[in-house]
């Protein structure tokens, strides 16, 4: 197409942070605008340790007309600026600001009428106000989690010592308190570099034009009626709020092995098959695993597990290296196990098609890390959910899903601190696929499902809610 073509469609573009559940929900909401809307999209890329999930997702035939990479030059030397005991979200933030170095010179190539970002690439506000444009911040995580994001340079100031240690709970304002222990990570170790770096970023927030989240009235309708007339988000002030989700996954490439899954959940009867997956970036330590694989076992459900090598280093081991982790799980799975739940279980090395498989009639209940991405797939396709947090904001999403949303079960200690037996996996696993529990669960995930599929149809809150902003870019 010729330049003087695309200049008459609107042009906006998109700035995610490393990791693909920052990556897929940007790249799905700027299909949305190319598609939907007749929008020109120009889709920075941080090519510094990309995984190779990443680099699959943008194949050229991965993408539609209008909707143009432009890949950020990788950092040189980027490992001289880490250290050994680096944790995720510092060496993360450090590969976005040394990457941001190169955004001025390719913004004023590409001009944009706005520029869209996630929570870890706020160096682009002050990069964005000397070239007037307007920067908006997509929250890919909960409503709950930016509510509390928001409060946390109050907390910061108000609170001496850790938050973990505080006798009562969080009293984020307009949510139910937060228990100490389900705070994300990322703000358990307060002379961690980790959190200097997220009280920055999250500091910022208020200064963008407008936030989009990742949800829907009906999913978080506390939270997001809070947002915006709470008197302390009013008095920050927060920005106008765009709640546009469930944004996910709408197709996937279906290869060989991803047909081969298929085919077997053809021969499954209907809500029989728990999927078990622990999402792009989530590892279990080699005795947790070998305790999930022997509590599938001796449950005797059907079950799709998706096997990655574990680590006893990092729950979050695979973040950087998503979709390169080709493995033999029998080299590290118990012995046996693969054998005894042959016809009954499917080991998978590494990845699966996700959506193929939660949208498959076949699939009953989906064994989660409750990463936001993961969970609204989960709900848009109305498949209710084991919690197994992992990292990050996990634990929060686990106790909001179980304990206001309804589609979730968790189980009574927390993984990853405490090791969860076979036998209490058997009994979890059991209830949602089996019992009264999981049928409640099963039911309420139909009624989101139904409810998600209003939300973005025309005259939908999400669909409308976007439309007021693409009509004011669209004005300027």
């Amino acid at each position: 197409m010729a330049i003087a073509e695309e200049i008459k469609k609107p042009h906006v573009a998109f700035l995610p942070s490393p990791g693909m559940g920052h990556i897929t929900p940007l790249f799905e909401f700027a299909k949305r605008l190319v598609i939907n809307h007749n929008f020109h999209v120009s889709f920075f890329v941080i090519t510094t340790n990309a995984s190779t999930a990443q680099n699959e997702l943008f194949r050229p035939d991965n993408l539609p007309s209008d909707f143009h990479v432009i890949e950020i030059p990788p950092v040189e030397n980027m490992s001289s600026f880490f250290t050994d005991d680096m944790r995720v979200l510092t060496q993360l933030a450090i590969i976005v600001r040394e990457s941001l170095k190169h955004l001025p010179s390719l913004l004023m190539t590409h001009r944009p009428k706005a520029l869209i970002i996630d929570l870890f690439c706020t160096d682009a506000f002050e990069i964005c106000e000397k070239l007037e444009i307007p920067v908006y911040s997509f929250f890919t995580a909960s409503t709950i989690l930016m509510m509390f994001s928001l409060y946390l340079p109050t907390l910061d100031r108000e609170v001496e010592g850790e938050f973990v240690d505080l006798p009562e709970p969080i009293q984020t304002p307009g949510c139910n308190p937060i228990c100490p222990h389900d705070v994300l990570d990322q703000v358990k170790d307060r002379k961690n570099e980790e959190y200097k770096w997220y009280l920055l970023h999250v500091s910022r927030l208020p200064l963008a034009a407008g936030i989009f989240v990742n949800s829907w009235d009906d999913l978080e309708p506390v939270s997001l009626k809070a947002l915006k007339e709470n008197l302390f988000f009013q008095n920050i002030p927060v920005p106008p709020i765009h709640a546009i989700g469930p944004l996910i996954k709408q197709d996937e490439v279906i290869t060989e092995k991803g047909a081969e899954i298929l085919a077997w959940l053809d021969n499954q009867p209907p809500d029989s098959v728990l999927f078990v997956v622990f999402g792009s970036g989530g590892t279990l330590t080699s005795e947790q695993l070998t305790e999930l694989a022997w509590g599938l076992e001796i449950s005797q459900q059907r079950f799709i597990l998706v096997a990655r090598m574990p680590s006893d280093a990092s729950a979050s081991a695979a973040f950087f290296n998503v979709g390169s982790d080709e493995n033999d799980p029998l080299l590290y799975l118990p012995e046996g196990f693969v054998k005894k739940t042959e016809g009954r279980g499917l080991v998978v090395p590494s990845w699966a098609p996700q959506v193929a498989i939660l949208n498959h009639p076949s699939t009953g209940a989906f064994l989660s890390h409750c990463g936001w991405n993961s969970t609204l797939e989960s709900i848009a396709h109305g498949v209710p959910m084991i919690a197994w947090p992992l990292y990050a904001e996990q634990r929060m999403n686990a106790t909001i899903l179980a304990e206001e949303v309804g589609v979730a079960m968790k189980f009574p200690v927390v993984p990853c601190e405490e090791l969860i037996s076979q036998k209490e996996i058997e009994k979890v696993v059991r209830i949602v696929m089996e019992g009264e529990k999981g049928k409640a669960m099963r039911r309420r995930g139909k009624e989101l499902k139904e409810s998600a599929k209003i939300a973005l149809s025309k005259g939908g809150s999400s669909y409308e809610s976007l439309c007021s902003v693409v009509q004011f870019w669209k004005s300027q």
